[in-house]
């Protein structure tokens, strides 16, 4: 599960703790955990799943600070152990990625995992950090090994049901991010590499727009959130969804389930 708690959650905490605790992610990746250093709202989300709030089940990946001096932390929960830990920070990423090997049944290779939040910018700036999360997990790497990753991308997928004048609704609504016209170039070199998009690979449901957005009285549905999945992880995926979570953050969580 990939979650976008906007801002760290301020006082809708407790409404995203009852979403968490509803969906019971194995895997839980947090995107805008602004203010949670001190692990207190961690270790709460750890609670609320019933895995234990130690270092052997959770991650906090400490952010680069941003201009205002906020840090946009990406944390991890993992109910199976955590066997291996690494947060990259490099000056060209604007927040972090955080890369873990988990545990699995048996004697089975660990999972590979990435979460991450790509700055909100542009997609050349975006399109930077994709190089750090492709020197992480290159190709031949992904071809070969269980690897997920889960997290806000901030960038536009040609595989979603976008209408043809999407264009022009995002310069209407004021919404720059994602050029004029809109690019797609994240998405696509992420999937040139082999990372396979759970939603689109094995939906549950039509629900798809994770980020809805109403200004200047234009709707414009896209979505900038992601579970990606390396081809032999792909090939166990069961499903994969949307949860409405209302008005708990501005961007719905995705879920997805692999056999």
């Amino acid at each position: 599960m990939t979650f976008n708690v906007l801002n760290g959650g301020e006082d809708r905490f407790d409404r995203i703790r009852e979403v968490v605790a509803a969906e019971r992610p194995d895997l839980l990746v947090l995107q805008e955990c602004v203010g949670w250093e001190d692990g207190e709202r961690l270790h709460a989300l750890a609670e609320a799943l019933g895995v234990p709030a130690d270092d052997d089940h959770l991650i906090m990946g400490l952010a680069n600070r941003r201009g205002s001096g906020k840090r946009y932390n990406v944390c991890l929960v993992s109910r199976p152990r955590i066997l291996s830990r690494r947060v990259h920070t490099p000056p060209w990423m604007a927040h972090c990625l955080v890369e873990a090997e988990v545990a699995t049944a048996g004697d089975g290779p660990p999972l590979l995992v990435l979460g991450t939040h790509l700055v909100w910018k542009d997609e050349g700036a975006r399109l930077t950090e994709v190089d750090e999360i492709l020197r992480v997990v290159p190709p031949e790497t992904l071809a070969e090994r269980d690897c997920v990753l889960l997290g806000d991308l901030n960038a536009l997928s040609r595989d979603d049901p976008y209408p043809a004048d999407l264009g022009d609704r995002l310069i209407a609504a004021g919404i720059g991010k994602f050029g004029s016209p809109p690019r797609l170039d994240v998405m696509d070199r992420l999937h040139e590499a082999g990372w396979a998009d759970a939603l689109r690979a094995a939906p549950r449901s039509p629900h798809w727009a994770t980020t809805p957005r109403e200004r200047n009285g234009v709707r414009v549905d896209t979505r900038t959130d992601y579970v990606l999945l390396s081809p032999p992880l792909a090939a166990r995926l069961a499903w994969a969804d949307v949860v409405d979570v209302g008005t708990v953050s501005d961007h719905q969580p995705v879920v997805a389930v692999v056999e």
